[in-house]
């Protein structure tokens, strides 16, 4: 099962190369804003919104209030399934 992962855009890593850095869960990671990019909008013009990201690509912009109720809810599987932990580990694999 494919899953997309609520995360906040938190830095532009590499313009050229449509990069940002984005907080899912605590962890930082380096993701593609290509699918998301409008032609002529300047990158920095995101950071702070939410995207849905997998596989290293933000896929769509998010809502925050979905975002977060999102991430409350896998946090809520985690915590029944599996444990404290586990989910972050899974997620940012």
């Amino acid at each position: 099962m494919c899953l997309g992962v609520p995360a906040r855009i938190i830095a532009i890593a590499d313009a050229g190369r449509r990069l940002a850095i984005v907080d899912i869960l605590g962890e930082r990671r380096e993701v593609d804003l290509s699918c998301i990019a409008e032609p002529g909008e300047a990158l920095s013009d995101q950071v702070g919104r939410w995207v849905l990201v997998h596989l290293g690509f933000a896929l769509s912009r998010v809502e925050e209030a979905d975002a977060r109720v999102t991430l409350d809810l896998l946090r809520q599987i985690d915590e029944a399934e599996a444990g404290k932990g586990h989910l972050k580990a899974s997620l940012l694999a």
